[in-house]
């Protein structure tokens, strides 16, 4: 019987020591989860909130509308201007720059110049064309480039002079985009155009 009295005296084990531990850690866990939370949304920590960077770039204008970076009309200008714009072909204006110097250049691989007058035209803001002069010293040195890598041959024909004008219009381009962060002229006409 004293076997029995052994048995019933030890005492009982207790299994609420681990249920205690388990959870506390659930608790743990869920406070920490909510506190990170509460971090996250209030955004402290973690993913930033979108941010929208501004288009600062010059915005085409359409026919009609109002050139925010465009020079204030001089008395008497600004009224006549008004309503001239055509309805038909682009629904944007153009803007025109003729450089004020011609440009002279010999021609690749010949004894040959040429001697042409440059304008170009651009559909977006003011800013275009003041860039235009603001780095004409630069955009000039650019075209003579273009001129002098041409040859005698590759002008005689009108796809040859169209080929120089986009070539032209990239070099404008390209000076613009490496000073300014945007180009922006859409083409180069020739005014005056003599090989001699």
């Amino acid at each position: 019987m004293s076997d029995k009295k052994d048995k019933e005296a030890k005492p009982a084990k207790k299994g609420g020591g681990m249920i205690i531990k388990i959870g506390l850690a659930v608790a743990l866990l869920g406070v920490g989860g909510g506190g990170v939370f509460a971090l996250v949304a209030t955004g402290v920590i973690g993913g930033t909130k979108a941010v929208i960077k501004e288009d600062k770039n010059p915005k085409l204008i359409k026919k009609g509308e109002t050139d925010p970076f465009a020079p204030a009309a001089k008395e008497g200008e600004g009224e006549g201007a008004k309503g001239t714009e055509g309805e038909g072909g682009s629904a944007y204006r153009t803007l025109y720059f003729s450089f004020t110097e011609e440009f002279t250049s010999n021609l690749k691989g010949a004894g040959t110049l040429v001697q042409v007058s440059i304008a170009c035209s651009t559909h977006r803001d003011y800013r275009v064309v003041l860039w235009v002069k603001k780095h004409e010293l630069a955009i000039r040195s650019a075209m003579l480039a273009v001129l002098a890598d041409t040859g005698e041959e590759d002008i005689q024909t009108p796809k040859g002079k169209e080929a120089l004008q986009h070539r032209l219009t990239q070099a404008i381009n390209k000076v613009l985009v490496e000073t300014e962060g945007f180009g922006g002229v859409d083409a180069v006409y020739f005014k005056n155009f003599i090989i001699q």
